[in-house]
């Protein structure tokens, strides 16, 4: 039911939320996990940007009926009913992207895949609004996804060659602005089309596996065992000797918490065992680092 839905044309007053229902009909067929997500945040958006019109109300209406179906025909998807297990799946996916676009792009391998898996990965990060306000990290990464994309198809555009990794501080608020190019570029699709969606370079992420075929979800590539030199605000959580012994520390004394700080612990310990699904072993430490440290001291890592 889903990949074949047809809804009515973004109206012209909700052109913000298009991006959003664009990477949602490209995952129908993919990830219906994605496209819910995707869909309930831009109706979520569209809600507070509407002004009422006709047009404007018979779109939400159309993507109202089509998520509480898609949530009945998936009501043993704990990712699509688990506000919780939904986010940590969202996480994990943009993650899988942000970290093969930066892979490819520190190897110099540019091109409109690359620019595809950044700015999927920026638009997923949006999506995890949806859940509530974005940690330090997943800022910096959605941030720098949306530069990169913008800068590197500005680049090909003008006939350029990108510069791999990070820039300067301040580049990157001078390539946002060409965010909105990169994604029409990358709506094109790679040279080969895939339903518009990025397929990897021919060049094996890891030359003992193969060629990774991202547009299967279950083929996105793993994070790296040992992370490469992080981009721009992308900084890979590898605690030290030191900072271990401070997360396992015990407390002075009793520490008394809050029903929040309980249910944020208790967050940490789900991402953790979602992360685990996808063998993503130093995402599910350090959200279990994150919950001890809560539960031991009161404080959120």
């Amino acid at each position: 039911m889903s990949g074949s839905v047809q809804f009515s044309e973004c109206p012209p007053s909700l052109k913000s939320i298009a991006h959003y229902l664009k990477t949602a009909s490209e995952h129908d067929s993919r990830d219906i996990i994605v496209a819910y997500w995707s869909r309930l945040y831009a109706l979520q958006l569209g809600l507070k940007l509407s002004s009422q019109k006709p047009e404007e109300t018979k779109l939400f209406l159309e993507l109202m009926d089509w998520l509480e179906k898609t949530k009945k025909e998936n009501s043993g998807n704990e990712s699509i009913t688990n506000e919780v297990a939904g986010q940590a799946y969202l996480e994990n996916y943009a993650l899988k992207l942000f970290l093969y676009a930066d892979k490819q792009d520190r190897e110099g391998n540019f091109g409109k895949n690359v620019v595809k898996a950044f700015y999927t990965a920026g638009m997923i990060y949006d999506v995890l609004l949806t859940f509530g306000e974005l940690t330090d990290e997943v800022q910096q990464n959605r941030k720098y996804a949306k530069w990169k994309a913008a800068y590197i198809h500005n680049c090909l555009k003008n006939g350029e060659t990108p510069i791999p990794g990070p820039m300067a501080t301040g580049e990157e608020n001078e390539e946002e602005e060409g965010t909105e190019d990169a994604s029409n570029d990358a709506s094109q699709g790679p040279q080969s089309p895939t339903m518009g969606f990025v397929q990897p370079p021919s060049v094996p992420i890891n030359p003992d596996t193969g060629a990774i075929d991202i547009t299967s979800p279950e083929q996105l590539p793993d994070p790296p065992k040992e992370p490469e030199k992080p981009p721009g605000g992308f900084q890979a959580y590898i605690p030290t000797g030191s900072e271990e012994s401070e997360l396992y520390q015990p407390p002075q004394g009793d520490v008394t918490l809050t029903p929040d700080q309980i249910t944020k612990a208790q967050k940490y310990c789900k991402w953790a065992g979602s992360a685990l699904n996808y063998d993503d072993i130093s995402t599910a430490i350090d959200n279990l680092q994150k919950a001890l440290r809560l539960l031991k001291t009161g404080q959120d890592a």
